[in-house]
């Protein structure tokens, strides 16, 4: 993936969480913004800051847990056709 890319997929991502950032990170998250408006292209230490922030704030969730809501269990259908 480019890195305009995955700075502007970082942004994206950074924006929807926007309301759990501290104040000194929604400054700096503000100047992101403005250099990204300026389609400018962030340096290494700018692209590890923002991805430092998105991992700090983003919530991975263990989608396998609700595998069992969804979906019957092939042991409870063969039970029901065996009857």
């Amino acid at each position: 993936m480019s890195q305009f890319r995955e700075q502007k997929n970082l942004m994206e991502q950074l924006t929807k969480l926007q309301a759990k950032l501290t104040w000194s990170e929604l400054s700096e998250f503000k100047m992101f913004i403005k250099r990204q408006k300026d389609d400018e292209e962030f340096d290494t230490l700018s692209m590890k800051r923002l991805r430092e922030l998105v991992a700090k704030y983003e919530v991975k969730r263990d989608k396998s847990a609700f595998d069992n809501l969804f979906k019957p269990r092939q042991d409870q259908n063969n039970e029901e056709n065996d009857k």
